[in-house]
């Protein structure tokens, strides 16, 4: 099956494809596209006339048919189960059509499944092509050059599982060869270690076992990874699909491409790192885990502890996001900071890398909530990216499980999907490092297919359909090997070695030294190679030093006085300095080879004429060094060495016979060409009525194009609405902070001052221009010499800060800080308050004054109101019939209460203490309206158990803030210590 995603500007690429693709291929074709539900496809009538394939837009469920092409209806998502296409509504979120296909399409055809990904905008596709890979599948893009619209096969590409990238006219000649010729490897692997053959043994020729070691040896070289512990099926397979890919029919000739290609390399490598994998694989599983395993985790950390979690093989890093997300919101649920730490993963340094970067493609919105969308990533274009809160929880770092020592202590340990590549024996061995790095009341979480059952001892299950288990005790029957070597794995020999009687995989010393031998033979016939036909050659660096010398150099080098150096103006003659370094610097700067004119130049009195050639040499595609060779011309009279002669006779003869060949071909070609030029009316003919569809086709558009016009005029709308309420908000917290008259600063991360209050001129010297500048470029009135550190402090624990500190002119001020962020940006900063409290501490010291004198005090205010009282005065009223203060407390108006004491008895003749009231209101009166200086009286105040005289005197306060003071002392001692003396 062919699976075809295109979107916008895909139209023309599909018709190409047809137009190119055979009609007898045995294929059946499915193309997915982009559809509008609310308007009618013609895509069937205009592919029918690119192809002789039946056309169908389905609209029920249909068998599948080699030799027809399928279209996916609009408003539908299509998938294929078993020989059928099976229709469902689309959903109305987020619905990646691609994906969902090419994933059901992997996993019913596996390596029979083909995709194709063609123009389109965004990255639907991209997951459903890691799937097709994973299933041995082949994966081919449209060239992003080519197409009009790149971002569907750029994130295919990026992924890094396009097999090749063509232009639209070969992309069905590629897939058919594909389908019609695949690669059967002679070689078959071995039986797995303590298991039943995979398959039966078939004997290779000893040249086919030797490659295969080759490519281990090589593989184990570019990587440190020695994929004999991996299950020989599935190294077999993958690796016969490389070659497959190559178009190579022998492991020895794919040793070959591997050996002079990095490209390719890279690409097995990948390959045998199986990585398949996203957000909430198996969501029941992820669910179990959710309800049962990490709210127990969290609930068992005391404050201080923190979640680790080990996640091995975590690929490009989707799973162990998962967890993060997952314990991000079980400690949430506690009201609790979170405090994780995930240790991450892989032996594929790509995937790590995409991993810790933290940014995948939109399509991940199907398998991520909206809640969690928004609370863990943030939008770029067509990216998401994992927030810095969840991205500080996790560590990514290179392990191989089987050769590394494991982690220990850990909450839990995920490997999921992972030991189902490996052999029998790799896989108890790695079993055994998880199991050991899971701590007591752990957990261990595998994938569905993987199992513990024979080293399970002191592991209890938790869920046993989602492999989920928890250790209850250790098992000391067995130990653990966690040295980093580990031996070659058996199961790659060829059928000859083992009718030798040898066991696989071991190589007696007899065999080594003869691999030994044969090595050194190599590199000396190489060397004698280079010195024979290679000229002499000089490798520089991007300084134009000299790192490496080629070939016999002597006739072009010459040394100089003084300080030692490589450089080329240093070991060069004069002649050959200037031109190498002018010639060197271009060919590092351009990346393209340049050559020298004939240059003469005199050696130890011998002249010589050389042509100087500069190639840049290229790493990753960056140019790195240049190789400076030097080719002598001979001149008139000398003699150089005369390879042996060849007959020039029979290599004239093969040349003209293959011009012949050459001549017919094109003949050929010619009346090829007249056959087409005849039939190019009836294609004219036919154009007329492609252009009637097509306008068809632009009028559906521009339905299309109003439609999303009238969306655009509604979105734009409500940013509108959105623009006019933050505006009304800024408005509105500007005349705040002007209206609250404190002093307040706001402040970004950086320190720099992004808004101000008009009266935090006074502490700052700020002008309107000082917006963006940093806070501590700017001169201030406060004695506050960590103001700054106390900031960055804030921002970095979210703990307010205030402190008291004096300015310049003696003042005292309150400073307070006091942090804030933007969740949905993760901006962060603070807002710094300086508020004058002069005043209150005066009012402090005052209370304090009056509240040690032991007379009755208050201080009034210009029209009598109490506004201060000491400890005496209050102990004495709430004595006497005032509890709550609320005749003579602070509030209450001294004079009202003198004019009620005079009124106290008014059907009698006015006793002596109406008396008192009435010459204590007449003098306070005179004092608070400044016609009096002093005042003072003596009044009875008798209680019911005795009598009482007390001394009132009352004075005015120069100031603003008060106006009188008025004070009652008792003196009942006095008169009884006159009339004792009497």
């Amino acid at each position: 099956m062919i699976g075809i995603g295109a979107s916008a500007g895909g139209l023309s690429a599909l018709e190409t494809f047809f137009e190119t693709c055979p009609c007898d291929s045995g294929a059946a074709f499915v193309v997915i596209q982009h559809l509008s539900p609310k308007h009618e496809s013609l895509m069937a009538d205009l592919l029918s006339r690119r192809t002789r394939m039946p056309v169908k837009m389905l609209d029920t469920d249909s068998k599948i048919e080699p030799d027809h092409v399928y279209l996916i209806p609009p408003g539908a998502v299509m998938r294929v189960e078993g020989d059928v296409l099976k229709l469902s509504p689309r959903s109305e979120v987020l619905s990646l059509p691609i994906d969902i296909f090419f994933a059901s399409m992997a996993e019913n055809f596996g390596e029979n499944a083909i995709g194709i990904v063609l123009s389109g905008t965004g990255s639907d596709g991209t997951r459903g092509s890691i799937a097709i890979n994973a299933a041995g599948g082949l994966v081919l893009i449209q060239d992003p050059e080519e197409a009009k619209f790149d971002g569907m096969p750029l994130s295919v590409r990026r992924a890094g599982v396009a097999d090749e990238v063509l232009p639209a006219a070969k992309l069905a000649e590629r897939a058919i060869l594909h389908h019609e010729h695949p690669t059967d490897l002679s070689l078959r692997p071995a039986p797995d270690a303590g298991g039943s053959p995979e398959a039966p043994p078939v004997t290779p020729v000893q040249a086919e076992s030797d490659a295969l070691e080759a490519i281990f040896d090589t593989l184990s070289d570019e990587s440190g990874i020695d994929f004999r512990s991996y299950k020989s099926t599935t190294i077999m397979r993958r690796l016969g699909r490389r070659m497959q890919v190559r178009r190579v029919g022998s492991l020895r000739n794919y040793l070959d491409v591997l050996v002079n290609s990095a490209e390719e390399l890279t690409a097995l490598r990948r390959e045998l790192l199986i990585s398949v994998t996203r957000f909430f694989r198996d969501e029941e599983s992820f669910k179990v885990l959710e309800e049962r395993v990490i709210p127990r985790i969290v609930e068992g950390l005391s404050r201080h502890d923190t979640a680790r979690v080990w996640v091995a093989g975590c690929s490009t890093g989707e799973e162990a996001y998962s967890i993060a997300m997952l314990l991000h919101e079980a400690f949430g649920a506690h009201t609790r900071t979170p405090q994780i730490k995930i240790f991450a993963t892989d032996v594929n340094e790509d995937n790590l890398q995409f991993a810790a970067a933290g940014t995948y493609p939109s399509s991940i919105a199907a398998e991520v909530s909206p809640e969690r969308l928004e609370r863990f990533f943030t939008q770029d274009r067509e990216t998401l990216t994992v927030s810095a809160e969840l991205r500080q929880s996790l560590v990514f770092a290179r392990h191989d499980l089987l050769a590394d020592a494991p982690f220990t202590r850990m909450d839990l340990v995920s490997c999921r999907n992972t030991l189902i590549y490996f052999r029998r024996d790799a896989q108890e061995r790695a079993l055994k490092r998880l199991q050991y790095a899971v701590r007591h009341n752990g957990f261990l979480f595998l994938g569905n297919s993987e199992s513990i059952s024979a080293t399970q001892n002191g592991f209890q299950s938790i869920d046993t359909t989602n492999k989920i288990f928890t250790r209850v005790s250790h098992d000391k029957r067995s130990g653990l090997d966690v040295s980093s070597g580990t031996a070659p794995a058996a199961g790659f020999r060829s059928g000859a070695a083992q009718g030798t009687g040898r066991q696989p995989m071991r190589h007696d010393t007899t065999e080594a030294a003869k691999r030994v031998e044969k090595g050194l033979v190599v590199d000396t016939a190489m060397q004698a190679l280079l010195d024979r036909w290679a000229p002499p050659s000089i490798i520089v660096n991007s300084r134009y030093e000299a790192v490496h010398f080629q070939g016999d150099l002597r006739p072009y080098m010459r040394t100089r006085s003084g300080k030692a150096s490589l450089d080329l103006t240093r070991i060069l003659p004069d002649t050959l300095a200037a031109v190498a370094s002018v010639l060197a610097r271009k060919a590092y700067e351009t990346g393209a080879e340049v050559v020298s004119e004939p240059l003469e130049f005199k050696t130890d009195d011998t002249t010589r004429v050389v042509k100087v050639y500069a190639s840049p040499v290229s790493d990753a595609g960056a140019t790195t060094s240049v190789l400076l060779s030097f080719e002598p011309i001979h001149m008139a009279g000398e003699t150089c060495s005369i390879p042996q002669q060849i007959d020039l006779a029979a290599v004239a003869q093969a040349r003209i016979d293959i011009l012949e060949s050459q001549l017919d071909a094109t003949r050929a070609d010619l009346q090829s060409t007249i056959e087409e030029l005849e039939t190019s009316n009836e294609e004219l003919q036919a154009t007329n009525e492609e252009l009637m569809a097509s306008n068809e086709e632009l009028q559906s558009s521009n339905e299309e194009l109003q439609s999303v016009n009238e969306e655009i005029n509604t979105v734009n709308a409500e940013y509108q609405e959105k623009v006019s309420l933050l505006n009304r908000l800024n408005g509105d917290l500007s005349s705040m902070i002007r209206a609250v008259g404190v002093a307040t600063v706001f402040l970004d991360e950086t320190l720099s001052i992004t808004r101000f209050s008009p009266d935090a001129c006074s502490v700052f010297k700020l002008r309107e221009s000082d917006v963006g500048r940093p806070l501590e470029d700017i001169a201030h009135r406060l004695k506050y010499t960590t103001l700054i550190e106390d900031i960055h402090e804030t921002i970095r624990t979210e703990n307010r800060c205030e402190r008291e500190v004096v300015g310049d002119d003696g003042e005292l001020y309150r400073v307070r800080i006091v942090p804030y962020s933007i969740q949905t940006s993760g901006q962060r900063g603070a807002v710094l308050t300086i508020m004058n409290v002069t005043v209150y501490r005066d009012v402090a010291r005052l209370q304090g004054i009056i509240d040690a004198l032991p007379e009755h005090v208050a201080v009034l205010d210009f029209d009598g109101t109490i506004m201060l009282t000491n400890a005496a005065w209050t102990r004495f009223a709430r004595a006497n019939g005032d509890p709550n203060l609320n005749r003579s407390g602070p509030g209450a108006n001294y004079l009202e209460i003198c004019r009620e004491a005079n009124t106290c008895a008014p059907d009698m003749e006015k006793c002596e203490d109406a008396l008192s009231a009435a010459r204590a209101y007449e003098g306070v009166k005179e004092i608070l309206e400044g016609s009096r200086a002093t005042f003072s009286l003596e009044y009875p105040c008798h209680s019911p158990e005795q009598e009482r005289w007390f001394y009132m005197t009352a004075a005015p306060v120069v100031g603003r803030e008060f106006a009188a003071v008025v004070s009652h002392i008792e003196i009942t001692s006095w008169f009884k210590t006159l009339g004792t003396q009497e």
